[in-house]
C-alpha cells in the first residue's frame, strides 16, 4: 500500500470510530426527550422488525415526552410491546390512536449514571482509536520492509498517524464534554 492508501484508510476508519461513538451516545437520555431516543427500538411490523421512526410519526409536544402516531394504527400493540422491551426505562400510554412516552426528569443519581455511561463509550471509542494506530503503524512497517515506502517515508507516515489519532482522541473529548454537560444541566 502507498503513503496516501494507508493515511486515508487509517482517518477513513478513525472517522467511523467517531460516528459509532456520537450514533450511540445519541440514544443516551439527557433532561430532554428527542426523537433519537426510540431510533434503535424495533418492532414487528409485517414479519420485519422495523424500526419505530418507520413506522410513526415521531413528535415532540413537550420537553420531556414523545408522541407517536402511527401511519397503521394496527401496530400500536407491537410498537407498545417493543417499547416496553427496550432499555428505556418508560411505559408507553397508548390510548388506541398514538403512543405517548413521559419522560420523568432526571435525579441526580440518574444523571451520574448516564454520565458514566457516555465516560464508558468515550474510552472504548478511544480504544478503537488506538488500535486503528497500531494497525496502520504495522501496514507502514510492512511497506517500508517490502520496498514500497523508505525510511523516512514510512517515519513520516508513523508521525502522520500520530497527528491523526491524537485529533480524533481530541474530537473524543470534545463529544464526551458535550453530552456530559447536556445530561448535567438541569
Amino acid at each position: 500500500m502507498s503513503f496516501q492508501e494507508i493515511l486515508k484508510e487509517a482517518e477513513t476508519k478513525m472517522d467511523k470510530a467517531l460516528e459509532h461513538l456520537t450514533g450511540e451516545l445519541r440514544g443516551i437520555r439527557t433532561g430532554r426527550a428527542t426523537p433519537a431516543l426510540i431510533e434503535n427500538i424495533r418492532a414487528e411490523y409485517y414479519g420485519t422488525m422495523t424500526p419505530l421512526n418507520q413506522m410513526a410519526a415521531v413528535s415532540i409536544p413537550e420537553a420531556r415526552m414523545i408522541l407517536l402516531k402511527p401511519f397503521d394504527p394496527t401496530v400500536l400493540g407491537a410498537m407498545e410491546k417493543a417499547i416496553l422491551a427496550s432499555s428505556l426505562g418508560v411505559t408507553p400510554q397508548n390510548d388506541g390512536k398514538v403512543i405517548r412516552l413521559a419522560f420523568p426528569a432526571l435525579s441526580e443519581e440518574q444523571r451520574r449514571k448516564f454520565s458514566g455511561v457516555v465516560k464508558e463509550q468515550a474510552e472504548k471509542c478511544r480504544v478503537a482509536i488506538r488500535n486503528l494506530r497500531r494497525d496502520s503503524n504495522k501496514q507502514a512497517d510492512e511497506a517500508e520492509k517490502s520496498g514500497q515506502l523508505t525510511e523516512d517515508e514510512a517515519k513520516k507516515l508513523r508521525d502522520k498517524i500520530q497527528e491523526t489519532t491524537h485529533k480524533s482522541e481530541q474530537r473524543v473529548d470534545e463529544i464526551q464534554k458535550r453530552k456530559t454537560e447536556e445530561i448535567m444541566t438541569i
